[in-house]
């Protein structure tokens, strides 16, 4: 049986602003937009109706945690909690969940994966420009960064004034990885690849026990070309600075930084993919991969992963 054209998990372009549903190579593909990325839905089946069916359930699900989460929404769950002077703030089940995770990142890392450090985005500007924040403006920064200041309990969350949380850095896997499960569950018999900006979870093997083929992208376009990727079920993800750094007499700065220090990690990879059982987990070991910056391959093989590397 011949095997579908490779579907390729896009990282950047443009999106539909709502939900539309098309057929590509004998597949369905589902597409819209949320978390500012381009979402794509590709499911095994020649049923139109079903496809829109399953890209809507898609949809509602990413809006919602991104409605909740975003600290760029004013009625958020995040908001609330940065704008709370310090005062603890009652939480439900999810956020405790995914606030744990967070701690078990920050734990994981040795305090290098820090969901409060997105305060430097204030002087960091990731723009391809060659304008560096000055010493003063990231010292003044870096007392409100620290994970261990954060008193978390099963009913609320405390942050002292200054502090903010940013769970940008693993909202969009764990949106992923919600989302799949819920389509598991409407859809049991169809496998679907859900992509959302290049953070990728197949929900099942297909029926006919075929891969599905994704293109990682190259941020050395030049040097060669697209990576073509074989996955029957699982997550897939990438962290990387393709978009996001800055030239500075001639040195290239990743948008990874360090809490710690408040500059960005020495010598990272310009890109890591990982593949792991869930989006999640992929993310996050792609993430401290990059975090340990020259060291990020001999940290992945020590971990017996699959992934790959673009420097």
């Amino acid at each position: 049986m011949a095997i579908q054209q490779a579907y390729t998990a896009r990282n950047g372009g443009h999106s539909e602003l709502a939900v539309s549903v098309q057929s590509q190579d004998g597949f369905m593909l589902g597409t819209f937009d949320a978390m500012a990325s381009p979402c794509e839905i590709l499911i095994e089946t020649a049923d139109k109706q079903l496809a829109r069916h399953i890209t809507q359930l898609a949809c509602n699900e990413a809006k919602r945690i991104e409605y909740k989460y975003s600290r760029y929404r004013t009625d958020s769950v995040i908001s609330a909690i940065n704008s709370s002077h310090g005062k603890p703030v009652a939480i439900d089940e999810e956020t405790f969940r995914l606030l744990s995770f967070a701690n078990t990142c920050f734990q994981l890392s040795e305090g290098m994966f820090d969901i409060t450090s997105g305060v430097l985005g204030k002087v960091w500007h990731f723009d391809g420009s060659d304008r560096l924040p000055s010493q003063s403006d990231i010292d003044a920064l870096l007392m409100f960064i620290g994970w261990q200041q954060v008193e978390l309990t099963a009913g609320s969350v405390a942050l002292p004034a200054g502090v903010q949380l940013d769970v940008g850095g693993i909202g969009k896997e764990y949106a992923v990885d919600r989302v799949a499960t819920l389509l598991l569950e409407q859809a049991p018999e169809v496998s679907v690849v859900v992509n959302f900006g290049g953070d990728i979870q197949v929900t099942r093997r297909r029926m006919n026990d075929e891969p599905w083929y994704i293109g990682i992208e190259n941020p050395l376009k030049d040097e060669q070309g697209e990576t073509l990727v074989k996955i029957f079920q699982g997550g897939l993800a990438t962290s990387g600075d393709a978009r996001r750094y800055l030239l500075h007499e001639g040195k290239r700065y990743s948008h990874i930084l360090n809490p710690k220090t408040g500059y960005p990690i020495e010598e990272p990879p310009r890109s890591v993919t990982v593949a792991a059982d869930s989006c999640t987990q992929a993310g996050l070991l792609a993430t401290l991969a990059m975090l340990q910056g020259k060291g990020a391959e001999d940290f992945l093989a020590s971990q017996g992963l699959t992934y790959w590397v673009y420097r």
